[in-house]
């Protein structure tokens, strides 16, 4: 049995068991899915018996299935959901990622907990807390630095989960409620608008325009590729890939991307081993730069740096390839950046018009010049694309070649075995032994008989016993063990190597040890505060139970139960965020002494968003009213 301190587990999202299928054949540890309900992204549902059918592949592979029942629930839905984990637990689930506490309260199958980021763990008292009541997986806030993770870990033996690529939510998970105060759409249900990637101005207290019309709360893609090592140090065991919502090329790009990097660090770190079997091999070159990213930071992990946010557009601009040299009325040339890019029929690229506003075309024939490319494009209404013109940088944002590989089959997982064929007195036997020291035998009665050229017969031999292909296995070594090279059909040797698989595949099965629920300390631990305000979710009276079973005295309802507390007139924090748009603008007294525009807004059409400043936490809170009538069409109010 593999110990979880010393695995390393690349964690890989699954809109649908398809996806998730992909991404562990194209080299995840584990994968995390959203059930029929209650999972935090309302458009990645599955049925149960889809999770099932992606249970018993990922187990083939000893890889694990954890299911995504991560949104805070009403009274009225504790018991479904409670059957919904009964149901994804007998469908072979593994563990299951939560944040509304009133689940623990419930009487629940044995099935493994981890804590979801919406749990917003930052400190470690929050981390050792969740560890004693439950929890053995927790999944850290994106926005911490390694000194800070390496002290969480310093102080629980949970094993700790890390978001390394993709989407950054630019609220703490969890703490966010801008989606719910405008729209009735709640985050914390699994709805969220995404008001963060929508355009906004920036104002000075006395009216001073900073920024305008800029996606001032959209951030770039997180992108942790070269901190993998220093996060492993600091004690990160789960490397998280966000992207439930994605498309199948992203999942199969970016896990195979992060497989590579992870084995390289395996290879050369003996301390640490894979935590699910096989090796994968890929019939292209993983790129994270060619599908859909806003750019690339590492955010927090090495303290507050300039330039992570994707201001200019949250769309995908793709790669920089060069600029329009001449243009033409159906075509033009450019001068690449890259004298060895290579464009393609069918290439999708990108540019900013003269609005600053991203805009695209489709290339339906690229030919090469002595000095670069002259690109042909398809006319609208008899005219050029709006906004492009000789000097417009130009970016790619799909790859067509590269996107075709994606396309067909790229990438193969198998599990090396170690074969042993070798004479008995009835006859042959044949074991089989995988990664792990799993092994099983196959025995064949059959009488022996002289092979007439012996090296022949021992090369045929080979041959035959590793020809695994039909399987999820492949032969590393194949060891003889005869007194003579006796002949024995061909025929019969493939039964052999096929019965021995087929008991292999069973033994793997039976050795199989299903995660264990990690049980609470008794008496129940305090929580680390005595008082929770909306900012801590509790939206049913389970959570309530919980939190008063804990030691929390004062406990204010959720956001989303539409209170006096959070529709009154004044304004409330509708986002706590690390991002801050004084350091962004060069604003922050830390920056530039005697400087404190104090408070700043952001501006929407008739919305208008307060920027406070806690520079002592080293954070921007998003004030706001929230709207009633939001309330009113996002659901009823919950009882307690």
């Amino acid at each position: 049995m593999i110990s979880r301190s010393d695995a390393l587990e690349l964690l890989s999202p699954a809109k649908n068991a398809d996806f998730g299928i992909e991404a562990i054949d194209h080299g995840a540890d584990a994968v995390y899915i959203g059930g029929p309900l209650f999972g935090a992204r309302s458009g990645a549902g599955n049925s149960v018996a889809d999770i099932e059918r992606l249970a018993r592949h990922a187990h083939r592979f000893n890889a694990r299935v954890l299911v995504a029942l991560n949104t805070i629930l009403r009274d009225d839905e504790l018991e479904a959901a409670s059957r919904l984990v009964r149901q994804v637990y007998e469908a072979g689930a593994d563990a299951l990622i939560v944040q509304d506490m009133g689940l623990l309260e419930l009487d629940l199958p044995p099935i493994q907990l981890h804590a979801s980021t919406q749990c917003d763990t930052r400190t470690p008292e929050k981390a050792h807390f969740l560890e004693n009541v439950g929890f053995s997986q927790i999944v850290l806030a994106r926005e911490l630095s390694l000194e800070q993770i390496a002290e969480i870990s310093r102080q629980t033996t949970a094993t700790l989960e890390f978001f390394v690529h993709g989407a950054l939510c630019v609220s703490y998970s969890g703490q966010c409620y801008l989606s719910c105060a405008h729209t009735g759409r709640s985050a914390n249900r699994g709805d969220c608008a995404q008001m963060c990637r929508l355009p906004y101005s920036l104002l000075e207290p006395q009216g001073r325009l900073i920024a305008a019309n800029s996606h001032l709360l959209s951030l770039k893609d997180n992108d942790q590729t070269n901190n993998l090592q220093a996060l492993i140090e600091a004690g990160i065991r789960s490397f998280k890939i966000e992207g439930r919502l994605k498309d199948l090329a992203y999942v199969k790009n970016v896990t195979a991307h992060y497989r590579r990097q992870l084995d390289a660090i395996l290879e050369a770190s003996p301390q640490y081993c894979r935590a699910s079997s096989g090796r994968c091999v890929f019939s292209f070159m993983p790129d994270p730069g060619k599908t859909f990213n806003r750019g690339a930071t590492d955010y927090f992990v090495h303290q507050r740096q300039a330039d992570i946010g994707a201001f200019a557009t949250p769309k995908f601009t793709g790669e920089k390839i060069g600029i329009v040299r001449t243009l033409a009325r159906d075509s033009f040339e450019i001068t690449p950046d890259n004298p060895v890019l290579a464009l393609n029929n069918g290439d999708g690229l990108t540019y900013f018009d003269t609005k600053g506003e991203l805009a695209g075309l489709r290339v339906n024939s690229a030919e090469r010049t002595k000095t670069g490319f002259r690109l042909f494009f398809s006319l609208s209404n008899g005219k050029p694309p709006p906004g492009l013109r000789a000097g417009t940088a130009l970016y790619r944002n799909h790859d067509q070649e590269f996107c075709r590989l994606l396309e067909k089959k790229s990438a193969e997982r198998r599990i090396p075995l170690r074969l042993q064929f070798a004479e008995t007195p009835e006859g042959f036997s044949l074991r089989l032994e995988d990664d792990r020291g799993i092994s099983a035998d196959a025995h064949l009665a059959y009488a022996k008989e002289m092979g007439r050229d012996g090296e022949r017969v021992l090369a045929a031999f080979r041959e035959n016993l590793g020809k695994l292909g039909n399987t999820i296995y492949t032969a590393e070594s194949i060891e003889l063990s005869m007194s003579e090279p006796w002949f024995v059909p061909a025929s019969l040797i493939n039964a052999l190597r096929r019965e021995a698989a087929e008991n292999l595949d069973k033994a793997r099965e039976a050795a199989r040890q299903r995660p264990e629920r990690h049980p609470p300390a008794e008496p129940p631990p305090r929580y680390p505060e005595h008082a929770l305000t909306y900012l801590g979710n509790v939206y049913n009276r389970k959570a309530r139970e919980f939190y008063e079973k804990h030691g929390v005295e004062l406990i204010e309802l959720a956001f989303e139960c539409g209170r006096e507390n959070v529709t009154s007139t004044g304004e409330i924090p509708l986002m706590v965020t690390k991002h801050c748009l004084r350091f962004s603008f060069n604003l922050c007294p830390k920056q530039v002494k005697g400087i404190r525009p104090d408070p700043l807004a952001l501006v929407r059409g008739n919305d208008r968003l307060t920027l406070q400043f806690d520079c002592k936490r080293c954070e921007m809170l998003v004030m706001g009213r929230a709207d009633k009538k939001a309330f009113a069409t996002g659901g009823e109010p919950n009882e307690h």
